[in-house]
């Protein structure tokens, strides 16, 4: 099975790939590194790739836009698992380079925003070179483009480069999220532990139109791990939100609140129901599990096709049809 996943080689991306839990054998995976986020998609959508793995959320810097802006825009391709990977950085640079040789240092923007105080602190005033990926910034520092690179350690043996600095960051317990997706097909089965991703774009700006959209997911007891607004590129002002919430879409709960934002906008992208990474179970208040929303749907159609029909002429009397549109 081939595995797009953000290149080039060397890069978290394709440790994640690696680190997939429930995944096939290593002689069973073959992966292919694409230059962005979008090729890495683009490879899944026209079949060159059977699954994808993408970054889509840090906990130092949040979503990464470039995944969620792609996934939610085309709304053709289904998440299918989860994995979260530790992030520490390394610098890294030619054999023979010292730290006072560095001029100019590379990476991922995301790099360079989970180790910004370490950069001012140790190399103040050198020049930042966004790239792609940090593996790309490795490759460049190889080839002599770039006095250093911001990537993990293990790309070091990859190109040849010398350890400068290890364990850099800001913040010693920086985690990435990243997706496996897929073209559409059979979900996962609930597990219990569950997340569901989904795109909501609003009819209009309007006063309350985020709380219209929280009331669907809170009056049934469904807990979002992650909801940002994003740009739809329509205009200033035309936003849609993107959610993960606890659960999986065939939860009672979860596709009653899917139900209900799709009544309160324009339109809502499923982006797909897949096990959570962290095996956290899916909390469940008293009054939203499975079984007593089945308790009241069989309550109300007690109430809707099991009453008597009232004497003629009653006060109140209602005449109401079955299934079958006969009136009993």
């Amino acid at each position: 099975m081939r595995y797009a996943y953000l290149g080039p080689e060397g890069t978290f991306t394709e440790a994640a790939v690696a680190s997939l839990a429930g995944s096939p054998r290593p002689d069973e995976v073959q992966p292919v590194p694409y230059p962005s986020v979008g090729a890495t998609l683009a490879a899944v959508r026209s079949g060159e790739a059977e699954r994808g793995v993408v970054p889509v959320e840090s906990s130092v810097e949040g979503i990464v836009t470039a995944t969620v802006d792609d996934l939610t825009g085309a709304g053709d391709l289904l998440i299918r698992a989860e994995t979260t990977l530790p992030i520490e950085f390394a610098l890294l640079a030619s054999p023979g380079t010292a730290l006072e040789d560095v001029k100019t240092v590379g990476g991922h923007p995301q790099a360079e925003a989970q180790c910004r105080r370490w950069l001012a602190a140790n190399l103040p005033g050198r020049e930042w070179v966004p790239l792609a990926s940090n593996a790309e910034a490795a490759r460049r520092a190889a080839e002599g483009e770039l006095d250093a690179a911001l990537a993990g350690e293990f790309a070091a043996a990859r190109y040849g480069l010398s350890l400068l600095a290890p364990a850099v960051h800001d913040r010693s317990n920086a985690v990435t999220r990243f997706l496996v997706v897929a073209p559409p097909g059979e979900l996962p089965a609930p597990t219990g532990s569950d997340r569901t991703s989904l795109a909501a774009f609003l009819v209009e700006d309007h006063p309350g139109a985020l709380m219209e959209i929280l009331t669907e997911f809170a009056v049934r007891g469904v807990n979002l791990t992650t909801i940002q607004s994003r740009p739809t590129g329509d205009g200033l002002g035309s936003y849609f939100f993107f959610i993960d919430c606890e659960g999986h879409i065939d939860d009672a709960r979860v596709g009653e609140a899917m139900m209900g934002v799709r009544r309160v906008c324009a339109e809502v992208r499923f982006l797909g129901s897949y096990p959570r990474s962290d095996g956290a179970r899916t909390q469940v208040r008293p009054g939203t599990s499975d079984s007593e929303f089945a308790e009241a749907a069989a309550w109300l159609g007690r109430l809707r096709y099991g009453r008597p029909l009232a004497p003629a002429g009653q006060a109140g009397s209602v005449t109401v049809a079955n299934r079958s549109g006969i009136q009993r």
